[in-house]
């Protein structure tokens, strides 16, 4: 597998570190970091293929910081997770230009699933992109 760099964005420690830890276990390029904020002044200078975004966060929340992120940067591909069990929020998400969304827990195996598949779609709209088409829509 082929390594790429994936930001984890989630304002609960506990669950964060261990996560990032795993990733990188997986030999992806993984970061972690704790808000919304701080998220997007990382991008600001770090090229990231993947972000995977906890929804409910203090200050900026997954949404705000998604419509962020696909104004700054459209190609980051953005999966959401949320612990409560919005569907509506997941939904939302879609709409603003998530990849997917997943309801913690979450298992890592589905995780890096989603993770992948995202991955995977970007080189994709890249490769479009390179050669001057748009990718249908599905």
């Amino acid at each position: 597998m082929k390594s790429f760099k994936v930001l984890v964005v989630d304002d609960e420690r506990d669950f964060l570190e261990p996560l990032v830890e795993r990733l990188q276990l997986r030999k992806l390029e993984a970061y972690g970091l704790g808000s919304g904020e701080e998220a997007l002044a990382w991008l600001a200078g770090n090229p990231a293929d993947v972000v995977v975004l906890d929804v409910k966060m203090p200050g900026m929340d997954g949404l705000q910081v998604l419509r962020e992120i696909k104004s700054r940067h459209p190609l980051v591909e953005v999966v959401l997770l949320t612990g409560h069990a919005s569907v509506e929020s997941g939904m939302e998400g879609l709409e603003l230009g998530a990849f997917d969304y997943l309801i913690k827990p979450v298992k890592l195996d589905d995780l890096m699933e989603r993770i992948l598949e995202a991955y995977d779609h970007k080189q994709v709209v890249e490769e479009l992109a390179g050669a001057g088409q748009r990718p249908k829509q599905t």
